[in-house]
């Protein structure tokens, strides 16, 4: 088994920035052999991608949307992935969530590629 549990969220404005955090732990569970990823639902919307990353943290992938505003990393160290969110808009705020891969390498950007999920930390930014 594996816990993701999600942190850093909050009620914040245009432009502002946030981090996110994302600790993993389980028995007998590895965090530095697998990609991790984070995904964002707002109300009413489906599931979407947000970024991932690989296992050594050297390749990191981003939504459209987010790409030079966004930044995915890890620390292998502390089994926690990250999520450094900068010029936040009222089109970012959603539900994260942190997913783990059961791959080494991110494969996809679908939710189907993810084995597990954290519960989620609210986003908010007012405008």
């Amino acid at each position: 088994q594996v816990q993701l549990v999600e942190s850093g969220g909050g009620l914040v404005q245009a432009g502002d920035s946030l981090r996110l955090s994302c600790a993993a732990s389980g028995r007998t569970f590895t965090f530095s052999r697998y990609a991790m990823g984070w995904f964002r639902q707002a109300p009413g919307k489906e599931r979407e991608f947000v970024a991932a990353i690989s296992r050594s943290g050297s390749s990191t992938y981003y939504a459209d949307s987010v790409k030079g505003r966004f930044t995915i990393s890890r620390d292998n160290a502390k089994n926690t992935v990250y999520l450094q969110m900068n010029s936040l808009k009222p089109e970012d705020t959603a539900v994260y969530y942190c997913a783990k891969s059961p791959r080494s390498y991110v494969l996809g950007y679908a939710s189907s590629e993810y084995d597990y999920w954290g519960q989620g930390t609210q986003v908010t930014v007012s405008s």
